[in-house]
């Protein structure tokens, strides 16, 4: 049985399922400043109106898994959290974050709508059970090194703390050194569990640690694998998107062009239309 997972705001409620529509989860990788994050904030809600696709803003105020120590890691929790209010308050949209360390998630929990737990520490227990217990959704990235069944063991962690509010996101599984590769049959085995998939289109893309100082990314190739998910059928895409993708802090050879994102958003929303008969 497909579950549905809800988050409310502004009064609007948002139902993430597998078989309905799709949402679109996308936003800088690391929040660089309030300017831009409401510019990419703003381009996205009015896209998504356009194609009747529901938006919820995604922004990290650190990156704890830099590959290199003098990487850009973010602008730190409380000008992120500010910045993450602003984008609620201005543009009205949920907003989602990621959170490396226990001491995090209440704070956290007060601002965003989704508290994202990063592929890399799916398995730290402390983490992830800190999540649950603020009885927020939370979407789990699947890590590079789990199989899909062995993702069971983190849900149960969640479960114990009597919160079924969760997303589980298909990110791309190491293959050999400094590559991903996605398996489909992956993204169908997480829908078996019952609960609403996500697919990190961008991610996806990477190739972990292939500039040795930082990763590498491939994002020419991420409509071609955001096609092939909504061709199985999840219940959100999530996208890292920047105006100027060559200049941004983090990740900058996988996240995708805001001003190329409408010809992938339209494509998606035909093939999610054709697959689940909306």
């Amino acid at each position: 049985m497909q579950k549905t997972v809800s988050i409310t705001n502004d009064g609007t409620t948002i139902n993430f399922s597998n078989n309905d529509k799709f949402k679109l989860i996308a936003g800088p990788c690391v929040l660089e400043n309030i300017e831009q994050s409401l510019q990419i904030s703003k381009f996205c809600k009015d896209l998504c109106l356009k194609y009747n696709v529901e938006y919820i803003f995604k922004g990290s105020f650190d990156k704890a898994n830099r590959t290199s120590i003098d990487s850009f890691r973010g602008l730190g929790l409380d000008q992120g959290l500010a910045i993450l209010n602003k984008i609620k308050d201005r543009i009205g949209v949920p907003v989602l974050t990621d959170i490396h360390v226990p001491s995090e998630a209440e704070v956290v929990a007060d601002v965003v709508d989704i508290i994202q737990i990063p592929a890399f520490l799916c398995r730290q227990t402390d983490l992830v059970t800190a999540a649950a217990k603020t009885g927020k959704v939370i979407n789990i990235k699947k890590a590079q090194f789990l199989s899909a069944d062995e993702m069971l063991n983190v849900l149960k962690k969640v479960e114990r703390y009597n919160n079924s509010n969760i997303l589980l996101t298909e990110r791309g599984t190491f293959f050999g050194y400094n590559n991903l590769v996605v398996d489909f049959k992956a993204v169908a085995r997480l829908k078996e569990f019952g609960y609403p998939v996500v697919f990190d289109a961008t991610h996806s893309t990477q190739l972990p640690g292939g500039f040795w100082g930082s990763s590498d990314g491939e994002r020419k190739y991420m409509p071609a694998l955001a096609s092939a998910a909504a061709g199985v059928g999840v219940a959100a895409f999530f996208m890292e998107v920047h105006p100027q993708p060559d200049f941004a802090m983090s990740d900058k050879t996988t996240v995708y062009a805001l001003d190329q994102l409408e010809i992938v958003l339209k494509r998606l929303v035909e093939i999610d239309n054709v697959v689940k008969s909306l």
